[in-house]
């Protein structure tokens, strides 16, 4: 199986999940709105989609140099997350069993994607730009912050430092999730977790939201499920998923502030009888000629 196969089949489920979830949280009604609304949500948070493209563009980039990059100027902090826990990883899959390990390796690739794809979509659809602009900031920053850690701190995981005590359970029982994990992480990029602080960060603002209040429940316990998946998998230190926790609360509380501020702009130039015009006092405001 190749790398495109597995790439399809996650579009593929995750595509179900897509339709599914927005009959049930958004309504059928909208679909019917869908083009008109879609169009001109994007629009109104056009700025916030460009930057993130442009982190997640600087992230392919920096990933395939980084490893390099961090053994240049980072510091190797595994020792030290290994000293402050130990083997809390491995008794957390000393509780595996198989139904559990297929509930998290589905959780771990299909349901993260899932849980970061579906509130964009549902916040176009429901036209709710500031919803969308918000998320779109928060992932940002969650990915800019995260980006620079993996250069400045290099971290391995406890599958790869105690291969003896931890099982690489996601790889045992999807062997050919290899193929697309390879493609986005290195082994050394651990700290924080971007499946924890991300996965949080979507729980957060759906929480703190008023659009998206039924899914609500969907996105706080399968958040949960992300965040219990990186450690019961072996791919990530619980110390990495407090990093990545922390991480998350950082990002919406900038993306919440950087968004209302914008507002506060808009509506400041709104509320101007000069519709925001900064001319002098002896200048024709609409079109900022002296007067004859």
């Amino acid at each position: 199986m190749s790398l495109l196969d597995v790439v399809l089949e996650v579009v593929a489920v995750v595509g179900v999940l897509h339709l599914a979830s927005v009959l049930v949280f958004v309504g059928p009604d909208r679909l019917l709105t869908a083009p008109r609304s879609v169009r001109s949500t994007v629009r109104a948070a056009i700025t916030p989609l460009a930057v993130l493209l442009a982190v997640l563009a600087a992230n392919g980039i920096v990933r395939r140099i980084g490893v390099e990059l961090s053994w240049l100027v980072g510091v190797n902090i595994t020792a030290a997350i290994y000293a402050l826990e130990g083997t809390f990883v491995a008794v957390v899959q000393s509780y595996a069993t198989p139904t559990a390990t297929a509930y998290f390796g589905f959780v771990y690739v299909f349901g993260y994607v899932y849980l970061l794809t579906f509130p964009a979509i549902a916040y176009a659809l429901r036209e709710d730009a500031g919803g969308l602009r918000t998320l779109l900031i928060a992932y940002g920053v969650n990915y800019g912050i995260g980006l620079g850690c993996y250069v400045l701190f290099v971290a391995y995981g406890p599958r790869n430092l105690m291969p003896e005590l931890v099982d690489s359970l996601l790889f045992e029982s999807w062997p050919r999730s290899q193929l697309l994990t390879s493609q986005v992480n290195e082994n050394t990029n651990v700290f924080p977790s971007l499946h924890t602080s991300l996965a949080v960060t979507v729980a957060l603002l759906t929480w703190r939201g008023d659009s998206l209040t039924r899914w609500t429940p969907v996105a706080v316990v399968l958040a949960a499920s992300v965040v219990v998946s990186t450690m019961y998998l072996g791919i990530h230190w619980a110390t990495d998923v407090v990093a990545g926790i922390a991480l998350a609360v950082v990002s919406v509380v900038a993306a919440e502030r950087i968004e209302a501020q914008r507002d506060r702009s808009v509506e400041g130039g709104a509320d101007r009888p000069d519709g925001g015009c900064d001319c002098p006092d002896d200048r024709d405001p609409r079109d900022g000629r002296m007067p004859e």
